[in-house]
Formats: C-alpha cells, sequence, structure tokens
C-alpha cells in the first residue's frame, strides 16, 4: 500500500514514556525510552513580527539599518585585511613554504555539509566483509564468494552467495546456492529462543524451497523434511537455540535450512533470528560453514573478540 506506515521507532501506547520499532508490517518487541527531539532553532521572541506584511513601517527601517551596518562591517575587514597582507615598506610580504600547502582535509563524521565521508570498516577494497544489522546490533561474516545484494523482494537483511540459477520447476526465478538472512519477529512471536527457534523452522524451509515471495512455487515444493539437529548454542556471549533441517523437494537437489534465535545485544535484547538455507546438490556451500557464520556472529563494533562460540552441529 502507498499509504502504509514506513518502518521506524514510534510511541509504545502500552509502555509511556518508550518506543516502539514498527517493521512497515507489525510491531516488533525491540523498544528503547523516547528521546525528544531537540529543536535546532530558537522560536521568535514576544513583540518581534516574524513575517513579512506584519506590524508598522519601523520593522523595515530596522531591516535597512542592519544592512547598512552589514556593510560597513564588511568594508572594514577588507581594509584590515589589505592593510595586514603588507609589510611596513607598504609591499606584499613573500609567501612562507606554509602558504601553498593545501588545507588538510575535514575527516569529521558529523554529517556537516563539506565533510569528507569517514571509512567505512564494514568494508575494504573488494566490498563488504561484513553483514550489518544495526537494529539487532550485531554483524555476521561475509564469506568469499558470497555477496550483500543492493535489494530484495523480501525485504530482509540477506547475504547469498554470487551468481544465480534458474529455480527447479520454475525457470522465470532465480535461486541461489546459499543464502542467509537475518529478522526481527514481531511482538506476536515473543517468547524463548528454543520456542522460536522451532516454531520459525518450518517458515524458513518454505521461504527457501517451497515458494518464493510472491507465492510462486520452485523447486517442486517440498515432499519431506528430516530434523538434524535441535540444541541451545552460545551466540556473541548469548546462549541462543538453533534447529536444522534437511528438506527435499519435488524437483533438484533440495538443501539444509536451520533457524537460529538468540538475544539481539543491543537495548530490550529483543530475540533476533537468523535463517540459512544451503542447496545440497553440487555448488551447494558445505554444510560446516553454517556452523562457521554463527562463530562470527558479533556485536557491532567488537572486532577483537571471537564473538561467542558456535556450537558444532553434525548433519
Amino acid at each position: 500500500m502507498s499509504n502504509a506506515t514506513p518502518p521506524g521507532w514510534y510511541p509504545d501506547t502500552a509502555a509511556p514514556g518508550n518506543e516502539r520499532w514498527w517493521d512497515g508490517t507489525a510491531w516488533t518487541a525491540h523498544t528503547r525510552p523516547y528521546a525528544p527531539a531537540t529543536h535546532q532553532f530558537a522560536p521568535a521572541q514576544p513583540g518581534h513580527p516574524a513575517g513579512p506584511g506584519r506590524g508598522s513601517g519601523g520593522g523595515r527601517g530596522r531591516i535597512i539599518a542592519l544592512v547598512v551596518t552589514g556593510a560597513l562591517v564588511v568594508g572594514a575587514a577588507v581594509t584590515a585585511a589589505v592593510l595586514l597582507g603588507r609589510d611596513d615598506g607598504g609591499t606584499p610580504p613573500a609567501a612562507g613554504p606554509s602558504s601553498s600547502a593545501p588545507a588538510p582535509a575535514n575527516t569529521g563524521t558529523d554529517g556537516a555539509p563539506g565533510d569528507s565521508p569517514a571509512p567505512d570498516a564494514s568494508a575494504d577494497e573488494d566490498g563488504p566483509s561484513v553483514l550489518v544489522d544495526q537494529l539487532n546490533g550485531i554483524t555476521l561474516p561475509i564469506p568469499d564468494g558470497w555477496e550483500e545484494p543492493d535489494s530484495t523482494v523480501n525485504k530482509m537483511l540477506t547475504m547469498r552467495t554470487t551468481g544465480s540459477y534458474s529455480c527447479p520447476g520454475s525457470s522465470s526465478d532465480f535461486c541461489y546456492h546459499g543464502t542467509v538472512t537475518t529478522r526481527t519477529p514481531n511482538g506476536g512471536e515473543a517468547g524463548s529462543a528454543e520456542k522460536l527457534a522451532k516454531d520459525d523452522i518450518a517458515a524458513a524451509a518454505e521461504a527457501a524451497y517451497e515458494k518464493n515471495p510472491v507465492g510462486t512455487r520452485i523447486h517442486g515444493g517440498i515432499t519431506s523434511h528430516q530434523q538434524i539437529a535441535a540444541a541451545p548454542v552460545s551466540v556473541a556471549g548469548r546462549t541462543g537455540y538453533q534447529v536444522r533441517w534437511k528438506v527435499v523437494t519435488g524437483k533438484g537437489p533440495g538443501g539444509y535450512v536451520q533457524s537460529l534465535v538468540f538475544p539481539s545485544t543491543v537495548g530490550s535484547e529483543s530475540l533476533v533470528v537468523v535463517r540459512y538455507a544451503f542447496d545440497a546438490g553440487r555448488g551447494g556451500p558445505p554444510l560446516s560453514l553454517m556452523d562457521t557464520l554463527t562463530k562470527g556472529i558479533r556485536p557491532i563494533g567488537d572486532s577483537e573478540t571471537s564473538g561467542g562460540v558456535g556450537s558444532s552441529v553434525a548433519p
């Protein structure tokens, strides 16, 4: 809908003094204390007309006086600059060694006009090296041969293997051998990490191997699945839970899907869901990469620590 409320922080009517994150379709479990916006300009003082056409000609006279005063100040400044730029003999002094040096670049990060942008800590010469989830306060390492797409149909924060192929059973759709997404549960999904992981795995499997985001069937649909792992796991120093399935599809080799759920590192530490989908056949990533990626999840800004230990789960 064109008039849908965009994602953002909005007042939480159920908890006065707090804001809650709206993801564009539903309320999430993320909250934070309400921070009122600060005014950039002081309000007009009483007794001073704020706009043209109000009051008598006195306001016009004050404007003229200000213009004349400004002109005098500028003239005085120019005269002083000319006098200071000459020595006692009336001739301009020779330029010093630093007069021709360029001004240092402004490397501030306050976003003011003219500022040089600060380097992106999540990027290098070959592109991004981590997937940054600002809302949940985490980063995931982007493996070699993977990319962060500019946009996706499902609107989830995503990284995937480079290069696509025609989806089995739907040649008009593009599939990828490996995909990882992060999402924030809505308020109705609140619960323990274990419960949410067990509830989410079926939806993760369907999104990867049953239907695309617009409802078109891909891979011939899921014909069966087998749970191959379900266990607690430590992620970024927090206790979470993961469930892994192997799915068999009507067309193509099928694949492995995993739902990993753990508390966020920021705010109210609401749960965050990381979904993995790896093709089982030729071209699919090694299953061990799921564990490697889990071990690499870190809080934003924590580049010196191991970021938590993901348990090794054998297929």
